[in-house]
């Protein structure tokens, strides 16, 4: 997974996989899914990106099923 931030364009782009998407679909005017050929997202591109988010700060925790790792 991949998570990059264009400030130039205050867009924000979370890309799943490498797969080449087929179709885009619209949630808002803001939020476009890339579908692949079986309907699987592999990114998300978020415009306008520091009005529905905290873009000056990125946090990222794995949580571990098992207990103690």
């Amino acid at each position: 997974m991949r998570v990059k931030y264009f400030e130039d364009t205050d867009t924000t782009l979370l890309e799943f996989s490498d797969t080449p998407p087929v179709e885009t679909q619209e949630l808002d005017d803001n939020i476009y899914l890339d579908l692949d050929e079986h309907g699987r997202v592999v990114s998300i591109t978020i415009e306008h990106a520091s009005a529905s988010m905290n873009v000056k700060e990125f946090l990222y925790q794995r949580i571990s099923s098992i207990a103690g790792d």
